[in-house]
């Protein structure tokens, strides 16, 4: 049986006026409408167990493509299973300024707040990459944000953090995402001006952990909430969430991951210190560091985590200087070091492993960032954004895109050869949408070709136009 929710929410600036609205709890509902001046939506989760007659607390979670429901809907069994309400925006994005967005993002949960019942207390913000730096920002620019919730988005300007009203920040990192040397700098600059955060690192990439890690980001921001006496205590909950942390330790563990395993160690005693003796989860801490495997794995990260940061330098600054100097000759050093990359995937160990994933990623990061900058200038460096677009045919050969944004600027430069020789590698590697092939921006002349033809001819058997033998 649906159960429904009649909110009752008062807008307007000198007169409020009545709106009724129909919400259905344990349903995740899209296209609300912000009541504002400038238009927008919103989209917003209620648990199941959803009720007016106390104060929720609220994770407003941002995505900088403004696909809140698509975001939101990665946190729905953890904030049903911890009691949280979720709410996203879906007008924040990355081409505005963050003036823009910080403005979209106040309207938004102001209407939240006034219209269902809030603790004032536990208004949390989140969001994955891009959406975190974000999330991280809004606490100085929006009062009453008592926690950020980032998946690979470190703060970026810790300038703009205020000590004297410090935030919560957890934060969860895979360690094959290419964020991870930030996060754990993240976690040392906040450790350093006193702001209370966690760090949990998961095996993996730039993705959404599992359901478990989201689970224990509430449960941290619960148990901060009830050491502060913000919330009513209740043992069996700190129990419970304790028992949770314990089970991801003894798993890490029977993996022989002892480095993860102190990791969430270090964690647990932060979050649970307040609330239980702790001396024999310390005494076990003491224990797995003075291992042979922890110290010996612990030693390697250190190393690897060296040597990828002169990596990343040389990375960044040969990049520019390509950029600048439109050196094709250098595409060769490039495919290079993505063998390179790629071979720690099968001969090293497995922080090498991790360390190459992470540079792979830290590549197309680069590659993406400049590309972005390139586009928004007024006169648009056409052989620069197509230097960078030949690049991800290399650090990314599997996607079409590059191929055929290639093709597409070449021929707008008249550069029919490097149009055709990338057309021929593009269906080399198994492309055979003709009809997208045909319809290639700026290629209206090569395609009528000979040239042209007799490539798709070779691949596909299927040239719209007929090649000339001569």
């Amino acid at each position: 049986m649906k159960k429904f929710l009649l909110v009752f929410a008062l807008f307007g600036t000198l007169v409020a006026s009545a709106q009724t609205l129909t919400l259905t709890k344990g349903k995740l509902i899209d296209s609300l409408i912000v009541k504002d001046s400038v238009p927008g939506t919103f989209a917003l989760y209620l648990p199941t167990t959803f009720d007016t007659s106390k104060e929720w607390p609220i994770v407003f979670v941002f995505d900088m493509k403004g696909r809140a429901k698509q975001t939101i809907s990665m946190l729905l069994q953890a904030a049903e299973t911890e009691g949280y309400l979720l709410a996203g925006s879906n007008n924040v994005n990355d081409s505005l300024s963050i003036t823009k967005n910080v403005l979209v993002s106040s309207r938004m949960m102001n209407q939240v707040v006034s219209m269902l019942p809030i603790d004032k207390n536990q208004i949390y913000a989140a969001g994955f990459a891009g959406g975190g730096r974000f999330a991280s920002v809004l606490p100085t620019f929006i009062k009453g944000i008592t926690g950020v919730l980032s998946f690979g988005g470190p703060i970026t300007n810790f300038e703009v953090l205020n000590s004297k009203k410090p935030f919560h920040f957890v934060g969860i990192v895979g360690n094959q995402d290419y964020n991870y040397l930030e996060m754990l700098e993240n976690e040392k600059r906040l450790n350093k001006v006193k702001f209370p955060n966690q760090l949990y690192i998961f095996d993996g990439g730039a993705e959404w952990p599992t359901t478990a890690y989201l689970q224990t980001a509430l449960q941290t921001f619960t148990l901060s909430a009830l050491a502060k006496g913000r919330v009513a205590k209740e043992q069996d909950y700190v129990q419970r969430a304790y028992s949770n942390n314990l089970l991801q330790v003894n798993t890490f563990l029977g993996e022989q991951k002892p480095f993860l395993a102190q990791n969430r160690i270090t964690e647990m005693v932060e979050v649970f210190q307040p609330h239980m003796d702790l001396d024999s989860l310390k005494t076990s801490s003491k224990l797995l560091r003075k291992t042979k495997l922890y110290r010996t794995q612990k030693r390697n990260q250190a190393t690897v985590l060296f040597n990828e940061s002169f990596k990343r330098e040389d990375y960044a600054y040969y990049l520019e200087d390509d950029i600048l100097t439109y050196n094709y000759n250098n595409l060769g050093w490039w495919k290079y070091q993505m063998e390179e990359l790629q071979e720690y995937e099968t001969d090293g160990s497995i922080f090498e492993q991790q360390m190459g994933k992470r540079l792979q990623g830290y590549i197309n990061a680069l590659i993406e960032d400049n590309l972005d900058i390139l586009v928004q200038e007024k006169k648009v460096d056409i052989e620069a954004v197509n230097f960078l677009w030949m690049l991800k045919t290399i650090t990314q050969p599997e996607n079409s895109v590059n191929y055929l944004k290639v093709i597409s600027n070449s021929a707008l430069i008249e550069d029919f050869e490097t149009a055709l020789f990338y057309l021929e590698e593009l269906l080399k590697n198994g492309y055979s949408d003709t009809k997208k092939i045909y319809n290639i921006e700026h290629t209206a002349l090569l395609r009528i070709t000979p040239e042209f033809n007799k490539v798709v001819e070779k691949y596909l058997k299927d040239a719209r136009y007929e090649p000339i033998e001569k």
